[in-house]
Formats: C-alpha cells, structure tokens, sequence
C-alpha cells in the first residue's frame, strides 16, 4: 500500500472510529456530520468522500461490528465443535450474546440499530463476498446435518430479530429478566424456530 492509499484508510479507519463513539455516546440522531468530522479533526467534505452520508457510515459500521462478532463465533465453533445444526446454532448465538455482554458499548450500538434487513442489505452492497461467505456457512451447516429448508433467510431472520430484541433488553435492562435466567427460553424459542422451518432429510 503506497502512502497516498495509506493515508486515506487512515482518515477513513479515524472517521469510522469517531462517528462509533458519537453514535453510542450522543445517539444517532442526534450526531451530525458535522460532528463526526469535526471529531475526526477532518474537514466535512472528507466525509464525503468516503460516506455517502451518516446513515451509510452506519450501516457499514453495523456490517464492521457484526461481522466481527459472527466470524469470531464460527472461530470458537470450529475450535470447540458440537453435533447437530441446532446444538450449532446455540454455540454461534450463545458465543454472539456472551461477547455482547461482555462489550456493552457495542451490544448498545448494534443491537439498537438492527435488523436482518439493515444487516443483509448493508453487508451485499459494502462486500458481497462477505455476505456469500456468512450465509454460505448457514447453509453448511444444515447441508452437513442433511437439513432442509425451504427458506433459510426468513429462518435467520426470525432467529436474528429474536436474539437481537431480548439480547438488548436482558443485558441492558435485565427486564424481564437476566439474561442467565432468559437463556433456556430463548433456546427453547429458537429451538421451534427450526423445527417451523425445516425438517429432517
């Protein structure tokens, strides 16, 4: 990478660092462009140059913190395997919640402003490699059990804006309940979330 290339990831690595911060700190709406160049001490056209606009910076910064806590997640499942797709899909979403937890700062960021549907758009248009990769490793995983599903996109969302709701909720709130306490629920939730969706070969 020569210094010019240099130069600009790091503008744009300082512009997604301070507008992450100004999102958790002050809240979306109330952080401006403005602010956020301001913050990253660079004129506000810079921004522009990288961002189409904050709600872009957002979506990316969603794509950025989650795909983080997903691939960290398929690491700990490939280090520590289990048999069965939905003994998997527990080790994916119990690592997802027990990072969360442990990482506040983001669980109130992305959780606050996530859906399936932010998530997937904004992951195909920044990188659809990404998104082929992510979703390709669902679908490994039920191809290996010789699971089928008719749709696997409407089956993750369902699971996706479960998770993400009551993830927020016990953490942050601890209402109804502590998450400790929720977690043999929300298993048995996702648990006949699967069997709605799919079926044994």
């Amino acid at each position: 990478m020569g210094r010019v290339e240099a130069k600009k990831k790091t503008k744009e690595e300082t512009l997604y660092k301070k507008g992450f911060q100004l999102f958790v700190d002050r809240g979306f709406a109330k952080t401006t462009i403005s602010d956020i160049a301001k913050s990253s001490g660079l004129a506000k056209g810079t921004f522009y140059l990288y961002f189409k606009d904050k709600y872009d910076l957002r979506d990316k910064l969603i794509v950025r913190e989650s795909r983080v806590v997903l691939m960290q997640a398929w690491d700990n499942l490939q280090q520590h395997p289990v048999e069965g797709f939905e003994s998997k899909m527990f080790s994916l979403i119990d690592y997802i919640i027990s990072y969360l937890a442990k990482n506040t700062m983001i669980l109130k960021f992305i959780n606050k402003n996530l859906s399936w549907g932010i998530f997937e758009q904004a992951l195909e248009a920044s990188d659809p490699e990404q998104a082929k990769e992510i979703f390709n490793k669902l679908i490994g995983m039920m191809e290996e059990d010789r699971i089928r599903c008719e749709r696997p996109d409407l089956m993750m969302f369902t699971i996706f804006e479960l998770v993400s709701s009551s993830t927020y909720s016990c953490i942050l709130n601890e209402k109804p309940v502590r998450m400790e306490e929720y977690m043999p629920y929300l298993h048995k939730s996702i648990h006949h979330i699967i069997l709605a969706y799919t079926e044994d070969a």
